[in-house]
């Protein structure tokens, strides 16, 4: 399997930060089996750090050995993601149970229905019915050690 990390700076050897943002899956490496994806998320991190240089590495993965691992895979947009998603954002879910965990992207056109959410606005069957219709990309968030080590980088691509 092929799997994309945007960026502002090359990463040829992944590695999990001590320090991140909770975002969709929580704490870990972000990838996409998406290159357009990852190069949204590069350029949207070199703005947010007003650097000029953006970076999608890409990475090669053996999908028996990723299989193997501890997954956690959401299949499909629905309520279970979207509680989990809104549980990590809070830094409240239990996201170092699984080595992998893959599923939709929230992505700008999901915020705004999932802050409404938050804010109690909608209740789950609104926001999900509301988030259905998306065509989101998927993401695969490498969460431990043994899962980092199954990403081969094959190069980096300056944007």
């Amino acid at each position: 399997m092929i799997l994309y990390h945007g960026s502002n700076v090359a990463v040829r050897e992944p590695r999990l930060l001590r320090v991140q943002r909770d975002l969709d899956f929580g704490r870990g490496f972000y990838t996409t089996s998406d290159f357009d994806q990852a190069a949204k998320w590069a350029r949207r991190t070199a703005l947010r750090l007003k650097q000029k240089d953006a970076f999608v590495s890409v990475y090669e993965a053996d999908d028996e050995k990723m299989q193997a691992l501890n997954v956690l895979r959401f299949t499909e947009l629905g309520g279970e993601w979207l509680r989990f998603v809104t549980q990590c954002r809070k830094g409240r879910a239990p996201t170092d149970l699984w080595d992998l965990i893959c599923g939709p992207v929230a992505n700008d056109q999901t915020m705004p229905v999932i802050d409404l959410y938050l804010d109690g606005m909608y209740d789950e069957a609104e926001a999900v019915k509301r988030l259905l219709p998306q065509k989101l990309k998927d993401q695969y968030t490498f969460k431990t050690e043994a899962a980092i080590r199954l990403l081969h980088c094959k190069e980096v691509i300056r944007l």
